[in-house]
């Protein structure tokens, strides 16, 4: 047989072996997390619930899913074991200080003016970006004319009167 011919298998090989490797770490990793768990440290098992440790023993973990509600689970069924931050973010709602990294909505906190950025540009007149047709440029530019008449003519409206037809 020649070189040729074995590389292949060669290959197929050296890629099981690892694949292999690469889940006997996962699998290690799995279990040295689970063997961390202290009474105490929030859980998420594997069906998704969220509980707090009370005991561990070599093959089971007694959690407290509530008030009342203690749950043996074997120790494959733990899923994660959380931060006490991650867990009171997720069970109870509870966010950790992070005043100092909230990023304001508008600059003016940066810029030191107290003004929202909208009061700026109250000024300029709206824009309207849509596609028109030429018929309707045609009619609005002669529109704009006679408005133009009218409004040398007309006193100044105040903000109560409308314009409806």
């Amino acid at each position: 047989m020649s070189l040729v011919t074995l590389l292949p298998f060669i290959v197929l090989i050296g890629a099981m072996f690892l694949m292999t490797r690469s889940a006997k770490k996962k699998q290690q990793q799995a279990a040295d997390m689970r063997n961390q768990m202290q009474p105490g440290s929030g859980v998420r098992t594997i069906g998704g619930m969220y509980a707090t440790v009370k005991e561990v023993s070599e093959d089971t973990v007694l959690v407290d899913a509530g008030p009342g509600v203690e749950l043996l689970f074997a120790k494959n069924a733990i899923g994660a074991v959380l931060s006490d931050d991650e867990y009171n973010r997720i069970v109870h709602g509870i966010e950790h200080d992070l005043k100092s990294d909230v990023v304001p909505d508008d600059a003016s906190s940066l810029t030191g003016t107290d003004e929202p950025a909208a009061a700026a540009d109250s000024d300029e007149k709206s824009v309207d970006l849509g596609k028109k047709d030429e018929k309707d440029e045609a009619e609005e530019s002669a529109d704009a004319v006679s408005a133009e008449a009218k409004t040398d003519d007309e006193p100044k409206k105040t903000d109560g009167d409308s314009d409806a037809k």
